[in-house]
């Protein structure tokens, strides 16, 4: 009894976590769940369209309580599957450990956020909620558990922390210079824009970053001067973070390039790729979010390569 509950356990995880190559089931339940969230997404957006809200209110109230059903499900799952992670040890304090880690983990968050809404709404009817019924939106967020995006980004950004820190130093401090100068060069013949450092902020960061809504324009001539020497040092700086970050994206490509690469030539040592060695290939591929014809070309060219060698 006791091995089946457990199995069972393990069995549900690996279901509910992205699937590895060959599982089909938990691959159908990837795209179950990755349709169900676009849906909801697609709902909830729609709802803010008043004519469509008032025609199909009942189709949208419908959607939102299987939705909510089957998230709160798949949560508690997640909740009660989560120490079979470690089949070492079973015990009650390492259960109740890897439970809370799930729950305060970004995926926990996500999926209570995702679902607390409708409770909340459901026990306060009355009260004004509507905050609450944007964050639904969030479920968007998912996805991140079968795309990696965020998680590349994140990783990203870390490898080059230390020049993202410095980057991100020189904008703000960019951004106080900026306000501050602008403040003082406006504020009495434009006090409705210019109002405070704090309030110049606004102005500086749209400025800074290129965008230039138009909303509020220097009138002067020194803060003329002051806004072109912003929007200058706005592209320098907000180039340098950018650049940061995408040469640390293509970093992490490279290496994950060199990984298979290596991967597949200890595969080939013997010549040949028996179905288990292409099953693991595969199953890397898709972590590494590699297409399948760059992958098959690496292969081939490898191959050749391991070939002409023996020759």
């Amino acid at each position: 009894m006791s091995g089946n509950y457990y199995r069972f356990q393990k069995r549900l995880y690996e279901i509910l976590e992205p699937a590895v190559y060959g599982d089909k089931t938990s691959r159908n339940s990837d795209l179950f769940f990755t349709a169900l969230v676009i849906i909801n997404v697609v709902s909830v957006t729609l709802e803010s369209v008043h004519s469509l809200y008032d025609s199909y209110h009942q189709v949208f109230r419908y959607l939102e309580i299987v939705s909510v059903i089957i998230f709160t499900v798949e949560y508690f799952g997640r909740l009660w599957s989560a120490p079979s992670q470690d089949t070492t040890n079973q015990s009650v304090a390492n259960n109740f450990k890897h439970r809370m880690g799930y729950v305060f983990s970004f995926n926990g968050l996500v999926d209570l956020v995702s679902i607390i809404p409708f409770y909340l709404q459901s026990i306060f009817p009355y009260l004004d909620l509507r905050i609450l019924r944007t964050l639904r939106l969030l479920r968007i967020l998912k996805l991140s558990y079968y795309n990696s995006a965020f998680k590349d980004l994140f990783e990203a950004i870390f490898e080059e922390r230390k020049s993202f820190y410095a980057a991100s130093y020189l904008f703000i401090v960019v951004l106080i210079v900026s306000s501050s100068l602008i403040y003082f060069a406006e504020h009495k013949v434009h006090p409705t824009g210019f109002k405070s450092i704090p309030g110049s902020m606004y102005w500086a960061l749209i400025t800074l970053t290129t965008v230039g809504y138009g909303d509020i324009t220097p009138i002067t001539a020194v803060g003329q001067f002051i806004a072109m020497m912003s929007a200058v040092f706005g592209v320098v700086v907000v180039a340098l973070i950018t650049g940061i970050v995408a040469s640390s994206f293509n970093s992490q490509m490279e290496r994950r390039k060199i990984i298979f690469e290596d991967q597949v030539r200890q595969a080939l040592l013997d010549g040949v790729l028996d179905q288990n060695e292409k099953d693991a290939l595969e199953s890397l591929r898709k972590r590494f979010g590699m297409s399948k014809r760059r992958a098959e070309d690496m292969i081939e060219q490898l191959q050749l390569e391991r070939n002409d060698e023996t020759n």
